[in-house]
């Protein structure tokens, strides 16, 4: 039994020398590196805040409309006798569009004429008989001679317009659609016809935010894009801006004028405007992958030596893999560029160098 207990003790004592050695080994190795294994840190790879040009610039959405768009409506009714244009065609401002019958018009008007020519000739003969003191005329009678002619003046003009309105001319220069009658159809006041639309300069409605109005002037240059013509760019111009503020949305209308000279662009095109501000020559830089949203606040990791302190920021204009930082952060800053979901305020970090 006496040995038993001399031979456990002896055990003990050899495990317990076993583990010495490998603490102090251990130890001999920790110190031979100079930082122990818990205080190197998380490696991550910084990027530094620097200074560079940016183009500050705001991007909006509208739809394309033309300058000048109507529908062609007649004003009377009646029966189509021509169509002086083909589908999709350029007409000049003035050109016959459609004609309708005249024969009925012209007859009424041929007759108001003649009736307005025989009342001139009646006024005119009393009153040189009145003149003529030769025959007693009632001044009475004369008046309604006169009043006679002028009624027939005015019917005269009611009919010559009535025919004038039979051919129905283009307002102005455009192109016009598909036509909606044929010859031979009976057309209503009002019924419509065929639309005409000014391709040549197109204009785009749309709306930024409130802070942008000190950078808004008329005449801004501005890019648009649209799907049908991914590849295609477009310039245009500010040319004008509503003067109140929408009160619930805090934006301001915009208009913009497109040049359209190949007549590419058609009206009711989804597009997309991209208007140029100016240009900031001394913008402080990150890289985009530096910055992610904590609580939907803008947040970076700065750097003070070799700890990581949480930075909220306030982001600007990004381009070309940049982004840039309105306050935050100073020129020579280091921010943590990559690895930024391992880390929380205050922690200790090793910055990774390239090879």
């Amino acid at each position: 039994m006496k040995y038993r207990s001399i031979a456990g003790i002896v055990g003990i004592c050899a495990v317990a020398a076993v583990i010495a050695i490998k603490l102090g080994a251990r130890s001999t190795s920790e110190s031979s590196t100079g930082t122990p294994a818990s205080e190197q840190g998380v490696l991550v790879e910084v990027a530094p805040v620097i200074v560079g040009s940016i183009t500050e610039s705001i991007q909006a959405v509208g739809t394309l409309q033309a300058v000048a768009s109507i529908v062609v409506r007649p004003e009377i009714a009646g029966v189509v006798r021509r169509i002086d244009f083909a589908d999709g065609q350029f007409v000049e401002r003035g050109a016959s569009l459609v004609e309708l019958d005249q024969e009925e018009l012209q007859a009424q008007a041929n007759q108001a004429a003649a009736q307005e020519k025989m009342a001139q000739v009646t006024y005119e003969r009393l009153k040189r008989l009145a003149g003529q003191q030769t025959t007693i005329v009632p001044a009475q009678q004369v008046d309604e001679a006169r009043l006679a002619w002028q009624a027939a003046a005015a019917n005269s003009v009611l009919f010559a317009t009535r025919l004038k309105k039979t051919v129905i001319r283009a307002s102005f220069s455009g192109t016009v659609g598909l036509r909606h009658v044929s010859v031979g159809d009976y057309v209503q006041p009002g019924q419509d016809l065929v639309n005409l639309e000014d391709l040549r300069t197109l204009h785009v409605d749309f709306k930024v935010a409130e802070l942008w109005l000190s950078h808004l002037v008329v005449g801004q240059r501005l890019i648009v894009t649209t799907d049908a013509f991914p590849n295609a760019i477009f310039e245009g111009q500010v040319s004008a801006i509503d003067p109140r503020v929408d009160a619930v949305n805090r934006t301001v209308a915009v208009r913009a004028a497109v040049p359209n000279p190949e007549g590419k662009l058609r009206p009711g095109l989804f597009a997309t405007i991209r208007l140029t501000l100016g240009q900031d020559p001394r913008a402080l830089l990150i890289p985009e992958e530096a910055e992610f949203l904590q609580r939907d606040k803008a947040m970076v990791f700065r750097m003070e030596e070799q700890t990581a302190r949480l930075t909220e920021v306030t982001l600007g204009v990004r381009e070309r893999g940049m982004v840039q930082v309105r306050t935050g952060l100073k020129e020579g800053d280091r921010v943590v560029r990559t690895g930024t979901h391992k880390l929380h305020d205050g922690i200790r970090v090793s910055i990774k160098t390239s090879d």
